[in-house]
């Protein structure tokens, strides 16, 4: 081994020495050092970049056969955020280094630069490496499909590569310039409150992140609406600094992460993921148009399938009552039918026997507090399909049948007209 080093080590002082001399015969001697130290420099990138070049060959060679993502999850993920190639790019830095004495031999003054030259070439190679290690566990969690986790990552990961990147600033400024470390990272303590007033919005979205991961209440494709932006859409993306969401307009938003904590929040997503929707909406009848039913209304009423069992129960205790009372002739005396309350059931029956109404839901008509334009009868339930065309549609279906079937029991539906 040591007798393979010393040939590498001649061959490369054979070289030197041609460029050395050829400069030295053909260059203007103005130009002699300039010439042989510049293609010498070329010599000694070319030779970086070419092990550089084999050592990924071989490198990811070796790792194509740990392509299959689910045998090999984390081998997968180390190649696919090209991990391997920051290895190759250390080595190869790492063995131009060890030529270079052999390249410049022949110039010993340069070798103080040169040797800060290839440890800034180093910094900047490591650093580059530490920040695909952590694109490793974005896209192990990717394969995974653990989304919560993924939310956490991606907040640290921002955080460690602002924080990384000044860190790894400072130690190449160090390298290239010869400076003392302490020297620097001493100074900073004067403008720390500067630094945390600079990374304020950074530090508050790395906490938002981790807390969104941990808490579970958002993910990425989530359905959201936020009120105080007037939001409605899925979540594309959570970073450190900024959550985007594409809104159903094809429009796409931009919150600050941070407000995610601070912020009313609606997520939809349940509604997808247990396939149900609400709905919750009402029709507005003029209270001119209650009253009892009368002989001939119940008879009609009567004939309707739905509400057929319950209006014949009805009608026998009401007349066993009246069978009890004095002026049972007087329909305002005892409990009576009325027109309102006996489509308030119609409409019920109507919803529990609807197919598209989730019955392990609540389903209820009720009225509501009456309004100077009449009074709200609400109709409440869930779909059992969350896709929004056919929730509208479906939601349609119900309210034409309704508003429709009302006039069967003479009842009269408000609607205000501007003038």
């Amino acid at each position: 081994m040591k007798k393979e080093i010393n040939d590498y080590k001649d061959f490369l002082q054979r070289i030197s020495d041609e460029i050395h001399f050829f400069c030295k015969d053909y260059f203007p001697d103005d130009f002699v050092l300039i010439g042989q130290i510049t293609m010498k420099f070329a010599l000694l990138l070319f030779l970086i970049f070419f092990l550089i070049f084999i050592l990924k060959a071989i490198i990811n060679i070796v790792f194509k056969f740990f392509f299959d993502k689910e045998k090999y999850p984390v081998m997968k993920s180390i190649y696919k955020a090209k991990v391997t190639n920051s290895v190759a790019n250390i080595l190869g830095i790492g063995l131009g280094h060890y030529a270079l004495f052999s390249i410049f031999y022949r110039h010993p003054k340069s070798f103080v630069f040169l040797e800060r030259l290839i440890g800034f070439l180093v910094v900047l190679a490591v650093a580059n490496m530490a920040f695909r290690f952590i694109k490793v566990l974005q896209n192990y969690y990717l394969i995974q499909q653990d989304y919560y986790k993924i939310i956490a990552i991606n907040s640290i990961s921002q955080t460690v590569r602002i924080f990384g990147m000044f860190i790894f600033s400072v130690i190449a400024v160090c390298v290239f310039f010869g400076i003392s470390s302490t020297t620097v990272l001493g100074s900073l303590g004067a403008i720390t409150a500067v630094i945390v007033l600079v990374f304020r919005d950074t530090i508050l979205g790395f906490v938002t992140g981790i807390h969104v991961a941990t808490s579970k209440n958002l993910k990425v494709g989530d359905w959201v609406a936020i009120p105080k932006y007037s939001i409605e859409g899925n979540i594309e993306g959570i970073d450190l600094l900024t959550t985007k969401i594409r809104n159903f307009d094809k429009t796409l938003s931009t919150i600050p992460t941070y407000d995610l904590l601070t912020t009313e929040i609606k997520n939809m997503q349940v509604m997808t993921e247990t396939n149900t929707r609400r709905i919750k909406k009402s029709i507005v009848f003029n209270i001119k148009s209650f009253k009892f039913l009368d002989d001939q209304l119940f008879n009609d009423l009567l004939k309707i399938n739905l509400i057929h069992d319950y209006l014949v129960e009805r009608k026998n205790e009401i007349d066993k009552e009246k069978a009890t009372l004095p002026n049972a002739d007087e329909i305002i005396n005892g409990s009576q039918l009325t027109n309102i309350g006996t489509f308030r059931i119609y409409a019920l029956n109507y919803l529990k026997n609807n197919p598209n109404i989730d019955q392990t839901g609540t389903v209820m008509v009720r009225q509501m507090e009456i309004t100077p334009q009449g009074m709200p009868l609400e109709i409440y339930c869930f779909t059992n399909d969350s896709n929004w065309e056919n929730f509208e549609q479906i939601q349609a279906d119900i309210f034409d049948h309704l508003l429709v079937a009302s006039k069967e029991f003479d009842l009269e539906i408000m609607q205000v007209n501007k003038i």
